[in-house]
C-alpha cells in the first residue's frame, strides 16, 4: 500500500518549552512485526484491555467488554467525535492554467499520476496537502480526479511534499461529496494493506461527528453504543469535544532528545456542555477520564491556556490549535485517567504516555503485553491506565 508515513514532512511550528530532557532512544521496545493488528475484530468491544495502576505499576490482564465494571461509576468520560475524512486520493496531472512555456506543460509531466494526502483545510475549498511526487509539481499546475468532475490547482509550495491545493467542482456535486467519492480511508502506513470497504465504517469511531480528521481516535474505536449504553447505567457522565487528528499526533520524532522535536499544532473545539461538565466534575471530586491521547491533548492544552488567561474554569470553550508537547515531568491539570491504545516506540503518544503513568511503569506494561500476545496499535488492544 503506498501510504505517508510522514517520514518526509519537516514542518517547523511552535512548540512549548520542554520540562524534562529526554533521549529518544528511552522511550523504545521491542514489537514482533505479527502483533501489529492489520484488521479489527469482528466486534469492536472484543479487544482485549490492560489495566494499569499509574501509581503501583501494578497491571492486570482484562477485557474491553469488562469496561463498565472496571470504573467506579463517578467518572467524567471525555470523548473525541472527530470524523476521519477519506483523505487519500489518486488523480492525474492536467497542465497549468498559465499558457507561457513551463517544464510542468511536457507531455510526459502532464500524463503522471499523482497522490494526494489532505492534512489540513484552511478554506471550504483549500487544504494543505502532502503530493506525491511533490517535487515535480508546480505552482498554477492543475489536476484532474476521476473524468475531470473535481479538479484541483496548486496555490503554493512548501517543504518537502506539502503543498496548498484549492478544489473545484465540475459538476453538481460539492467537494465534500467528490472526495466521500474519490477518496480512500487514510490507514496508517504500518497497516500493510489496501482500504477496503469494511475500514469505512470501522476505522471511524460509533460517534464521530464531525468531519476532518486524517486519522482515527483510535481509543474510541474499542466502543459500540451497547457499550456506552451499560457505561451511562453505570452513571458515568460522557461529553465530548473534536480534534482533528493530524500530522501533530503521527509525525515521527527525528531528533535524538525529545527536546529538539517539533509539534505540528492541530486544531480542536471544546463546546460550552463540555467545558460546564468538566468543571462540574472538578467541583465535586469526581474523575476526569480521558478516551485517548488526542483528548488528552486538547484538555491539557486548554487547560493551560485557561490557567494563562486567568479563568476561572479549568478549561476554555471554543476553537484553539494544540501545540502542545506532553513529555515527561509534564504538570496534567485536568485528566485523571486515561483509555489509550498501544504506541509506536519512540513515538510523541508514548512520550505522552508516560508523562501520565511513568516511563517504567509504562514500558513494562508493554512488554508484559508483547508476552502476552496484545494486538497492537490502530486496530489492536488498548489500556486503561489510572
Amino acid at each position: 500500500m503506498t501510504s505517508y508515513s510522514v517520514s518526509f514532512v519537516c514542518l517547523k511550528r511552535f512548540t512549548a518549552r520542554l520540562p524534562l530532557l529526554m533521549r529518544l532512544d528511552e522511550l523504545n521496545y521491542h514489537l514482533p512485526q505479527e502483533q501489529i493488528a492489520q484488521r479489527p475484530l469482528e466486534r469492536r468491544e472484543a479487544s482485549r484491555l490492560l489495566r494499569l495502576d499509574r501509581s503501583s505499576g501494578v497491571f492486570e490482564d482484562r477485557l474491553f467488554a469488562e469496561l463498565s465494571n472496571l470504573l467506579r461509576g463517578n467518572e467524567l468520560l471525555v470523548l473525541n467525535n472527530a470524523r476521519v475524512i477519506p483523505a487519500r486520493l489518486f488523480g492525474r496531472r492536467a497542465g497549468v492554467h498559465s499558457q507561457a512555456p513551463s517544464r510542468a506543460t511536457r507531455s510526459e509531466h502532464l500524463s503522471g499520476k499523482v497522490e494526494i494526502f489532505l492534512v489540513r483545510q484552511l478554506a471550504s475549498d483549500t487544504w494543505e496537502s502532502l503530493v506525491r511526487p511533490g517535487r515535480k509539481m508546480h505552482v498554477r499546475e492543475r489536476i484532474l480526479f476521476g473524468d475531470g468532475e473535481l479538479e484541483c490547482e496548486v496555490l503554493a509550495r512548501g517543504e518537502l511534499g506539502l503543498r496548498t491545493l484549492r478544489f473545484v467542482s465540475r459538476d453538481q456535486h460539492n467537494v465534500g461529496e467528490h472526495f466521500e467519492r474519490f477518496g480512500h480511508v487514510p490507514l496508517p502506513p504500518y497497516i500493510d494493506r489496501p482500504d477496503e470497504t469494511s475500514d469505512r465504517e470501522r476505522y471511524q469511531t460509533v460517534f464521530a461527528k464531525n468531519p476532518g480528521a486524517i486519522a482515527a481516535p483510535t481509543a474510541g474505536l474499542h466502543f459500540s453504543t451497547q457499550i456506552l449504553e451499560k457505561i451511562r447505567a453505570r452513571g458515568v457522565e460522557i461529553c465530548e469535544l473534536t480534534l482533528d487528528v493530524g500530522l501533530g499526533t503521527f509525525q515521527p520524532i527525528h531528533s535524538e532528545t525529545l527536546e529538539g522535536h517539533v509539534m505540528h499544532a492541530e486544531s480542536y473545539e471544546i463546546p460550552d456542555e463540555t467545558v460546564d461538565r468538566i468543571h462540574a466534575a472538578r467541583i465535586a471530586g469526581r474523575p476526569i477520564v480521558a478516551v485517548g491521547t488526542t483528548v488528552v491533548r486538547a484538555l491539557e492544552d486548554s487547560a493551560r491556556r485557561a490557567a494563562e488567561a486567568g479563568s476561572s474554569n479549568l478549561v476554555l470553550a471554543g476553537r484553539a490549535e494544540a501545540r502542545l508537547f506532553i513529555v515527561p515531568g509534564f504538570p496534567f491539570r485536568v485528566v485523571e485517567g486515561l483509555l489509550t491504545n498501544f504506541h509506536l516506540p519512540r513515538s510523541t503518544l508514548l512520550a505522552l504516555v508516560s508523562a501520565f503513568a511513568g516511563r517504567d511503569h509504562v514500558l513494562a506494561a508493554y512488554r508484559h503485553a508483547v508476552d502476552a500476545g496484545y494486538r497492537f496499535y490502530s486496530y489492536g488492544d488498548c489500556m486503561l491506565i489510572r
